[in-house]
């Protein structure tokens, strides 16, 4: 009798078991205790409306724990050097792994940042002109333009055999510094006249300087000095009492019986104006600073930020100034072409490097290209870099909308990249809003159903089949197509652009149209910005919205950036016959106890700081006196705590009826804000809320001209039919808009077309189309044409 063998499989091994990361009762920001569970090595992408919550459960709640819980490995010494992190407000979080996060913020604004100093690339390319470049000058230091060359000599104190010995030692360092420029590649200049009037003496007020104002202090420092006569004019200066106002080395003395300290006029100006962030400048100063200051390209190092020697060592008669000017994609192939077994591991790593940049579609770009003047787009692919060749498995990649400034054509190749990176074993979790990477998922989390406090709970979960048939806005809309307009408008006249040869494009003439709806698409490096921000500077009937970020702290808010506080305040006022500065948190009626922040920070060094409700105020950060006045029946913290849509209805009628406050909220819900309170602070914004709040402030400036870059940046498939409209109705009222776009749907419904390519970098540059979005689709001539085709439907 033939035994029966037991055909039961083994038993799953423990360590298997854990194949889900958990997550329950989640309250970050808006959520609303989410639970959820999310498969671990596959690709789930997080979509819903712009606010819905998506940023808050993956990188506030998943990735910040994450990374806490690595943080909380080193030893406490190694922790009070790293950023603290609080333990996001969550019941559960299970089967974590480390998580890498990819995201959206723009690299560091250092002059000295590059792409290559941002990627290590300037770092094996230094290395390698070390060892070959001919002549030899040095060390790697030798090559960095963040090195200068120092030398000294002295006297030093050794122990010797009992004795005191002095002996004289020297040293020097060999850096690649260009010495005048101070490995910035370009110098500034002050333009005198803009300073002051050199036919003035001080006592007449010669100084045009804003802030320095006869009689006060910073005037007085110079006109009481005592360096010169300050009764004759400034053109009749001796050279030493020129250059006792322009350059003295700062210098203790007594100026009207106080001690100060004393300096020449352009090092104060430089330290006090020139030292800041160009944004956060007060609007007046800022236009001195454009006035006054020009920046020209380095004379001794032709803006190559290195010196004569580092320049003159040379591989192939390749120099490194010369090797980082090239586009990578010509570099990648030199770096290829170099035989040399001596450094061959160097050369692998450098190359491997270098075809990465290509792999992800950034081959267009250069090492010396600052890494402050990448998009967003291109800033999180940069960064993408260093991960593509890693070999770590199991852990958990997080991406914010890594297609953001991709056209069609290149979503195919990040799609390629997410897809290689889940099937190497690791968790891949995607904020994102195309439908084409939407596609690709393993499982999709939707998050809902609206905006801000509408939304936080999850309204689907599954297969991108079951988001299609679910009911979701998402669900409804991932199949929508923008048809192509039947009529497309007549312009009103053009605005030319002639020879315009910003970094890529080769002298470009192309005449934009006025009065209608135009967008310039492309590939991304194909010169769309080079030829819209180049030639057609933001200033006279010119009103340029760009992606640059929202500088703000957590004090600001949507009412303090669009300037409606003060409307508000005023209304305030003018009721109750008190100072509007009693109903500013951040002036005379802010809470003592926590100076209007609403919450007390309590530093615990190297242990995540506690921020608790102030006590007091109970976080509505104003005095207990401020809140009894009403305007409307509501005090001014129950103001700030409105979203949009009912501040519209409140300041539009009745006794709070305010009109310049409700011109403002009218364009705050235009741009489909109106789900957002006045109070929210800025930190808490998503990138897409924040273009759109730019774009409302905007909108009041009296330009004729738009220009928007990629508006439907963060974007739901839902709000771009709401953006469509507004641009539709800035046309309608009389402006030109000029769109820099890859969303599909904004070509369709443009009344006119500029294409850029045929490639990026040096492959693009050049005029390939321009016409009627129908022009372009029967055309089918270019990689836009063939990707709008498809989309429509043609």
């Amino acid at each position: 009798m033939a035994t029966r063998k037991n055909t039961q499989p083994p038993a799953p091994h423990a360590a298997d078991s854990h194949d889900l990361i958990r997550v329950h009762g989640a309250r970050v920001n808006n959520l609303k205790d989410v639970s959820i569970e999310i498969p671990k090595r596959r690709l789930t992408v997080f979509t819903g409306v712009s606010g819905s919550g998506k940023s808050s459960l993956v990188f506030d709640t998943i990735a910040a724990e994450s990374q806490r819980l690595i943080n909380e490995t080193y030893s406490a010494f190694v922790q009070g050097f790293m950023p603290t992190l609080a333990r996001p407000e969550v019941d559960v979080l299970d089967g974590l792994t480390t998580a890498i996060i990819v995201d959206q913020q723009r690299m560091g604004g250092d002059p000295r940042s590059t792409v290559g100093t941002a990627t290590d690339a300037n770092a094996m390319l230094r290395i390698l002109f070390s060892r070959l470049g001919k002549p030899y000058i040095g060390s790697p230091k030798a090559f960095s333009f963040n090195v200068a060359s120092i030398s000294g000599a002295g006297a030093v104190t050794v122990e010797r055999g009992g004795q005191t010995v002095k002996e004289r030692r020297s040293f020097s360092i060999t850096g690649g510094m260009c010495p005048r420029c101070e490995g910035r590649g370009s110098v500034t200049d002050l333009d005198l006249t803009q300073l002051y009037d050199d036919s003035k003496s001080l006592n007449d007020g010669a100084l045009t300087v804003p802030g320095y104002k006869p009689g006060g202090w910073s005037y007085r420092l110079y006109s009481e000095s005592g360096l010169y006569d300050a009764d004759k004019p400034i053109r009749k200066y001796t050279k030493r009492e020129l250059h006792d106002f322009l350059h003295r080395e700062p210098v203790r003395m007594k100026i009207a019986g106080i001690n100060m300290t004393y300096e020449g006029l352009i090092p104060r100006i430089q330290k006090s104006m020139l030292a800041k962030d160009r944004e956060s400048m007060q609007p007046h100063i800022r236009e001195f600073v454009d006035r006054a200051v020009t920046f020209t390209t380095c004379p001794d190092c032709d803006g190559t930020r290195l010196t004569e020697a580092a320049r003159s060592s040379k591989i192939k008669e390749v120099s490194i100034a010369d090797a980082c000017a090239m586009q990578i994609s010509d570099l990648a192939a030199w770096v290829d072409s170099l035989d040399e077994p001596s450094v061959a591991p160097l050369l692998a790593t450098l190359h491997h490097t270098l075809e990465s940049f290509v792999e992800i579609g950034l081959g267009y770009l250069s090492l010396d290209r600052p890494a402050g003047t990448l998009s967003g787009g291109e800033a999180q692919r940069v960064k993408m870099i260093r991960h593509l060749g890693s070999s770590l498995t199991d852990t958990t990649y997080v991406f914010d909308e890594p297609t953001t400034g991709l056209h069609p054509h290149d979503i195919q190749r990040m799609n390629g990249l997410l897809l290689r990176l889940r099937d190497k074993g690791n968790t891949v979790l995607v904020v994102e809003h195309k439908p084409e990477t939407i596609a690709i998922a393993d499982h999709v989390v939707d998050l809902g159903p609206g905006a801000g406090t509408a939304g936080g709970t999850v309204c689907f979960e599954g297969s991108v089949e079951g988001l299609r048939k679910g009911g979701t806005i998402t669900g409804r809309h991932f199949d929508d197509r923008a048809a192509l307009k039947e009529t497309v408008r007549r312009p009103t006249g053009v605005l030319p652009i002639r020879g315009a040869t910003t970094h890529n494009l080769r002298d470009v003439d192309v005449d934009i149209p006025l009065g209608v709806l135009t967008v310039i698409t492309g590939v991304a490096g194909s010169g769309k910005s080079s030829l819209i921000h180049g030639s057609i500077p933001a200033g006279e009937g010119v009103v340029s919205i760009d992606q640059g970020a929202i500088r703000g702290s957590r004090r600001s808010n949507p009412a303090t950036y669009t300037g409606l506080l003060d409307p508000i305040r005023k209304a305030f006022a003018k009721a109750h016959g008190v100072k509007p500065a009693l109903f500013s948190a951040n002036s005379e009626g802010a809470c003592p106890t926590c100076n209007g922040a609403g919450v007390v920070y309590t530093d615990l060094a190297m242990m995540a700081g506690v921020a608790t409700t102030c006590e007091d105020c109970e976080g509505k950060r104003f005095q207990a006196s401020v809140l009894d006045y009403h305007l409307g029946g509501r005090d001014i913290s129950e103001v700030l705590a409105m979203p949009v849509t009912e501040a519209l209805e409140f300041f539009g009628s009745g006794e709070a009826a305010t009109p310049a406050a409700h011109r403002i909220l009218d364009r705050l819900a235009d741009v489909g804000l109106g789900y957002v309170s006045l109070g929210q602070p800025l930190t808490t914004l998503s990138g897409g809320e924040r273009q759109r709040l730019k774009l409302a402030t905007h909108m009041s400036d009296k330009g004729g001209v738009y220009i928007l870059d990629e508006p439907t940046t963060g974007l739901h498939l839902a709000d771009v039919e709401q953006l469509l409209g507004l641009l539709d109705r800035l046309v309608d009222s009389g402006k030109s808009v000029i769109v820099i776009e890859h969303h599909q749907a904004v070509m369709a419904h443009a009344d006119w077309i500029v294409d850029l390519g045929p490639g990026a970098g040096h492959d693009g540059g050049r005029i390939v189309f321009e016409g009627t979005p129908a022009d372009l689709v029967t055309d089918r001539s270019t990689l836009t044409g063939e990707h709008l085709a498809a989309y429509v439907g043609a």
